[in-house]
């Protein structure tokens, strides 16, 4: 599945680096460390390598 923002990919970057000891999983905060402690590495590899070029900053919010 890949990211559907430009944040999202990111906090999935940096849980990912904290997964594979890469960064300190203390420094992670917010939506990061949500990922780390659920996803797998692998899920979190796929959502952190999706192409930033045609994602917006953040995910727009339904309304309806």
């Amino acid at each position: 599945m890949p990211a559907k923002s430009k944040a999202q990919q990111k906090a999935a970057g940096a849980a990912l680096a904290a997964k594979r000891g890469e960064a300190d999983k203390d420094d992670l905060f917010g939506a990061s460390k949500g990922m780390a402690e659920s996803m797998s590495e692998k899920e979190l590899k796929e959502l952190a390598s999706t192409e930033r070029k045609r994602l917006p900053e953040k995910k727009a919010d339904k309304k309806g």
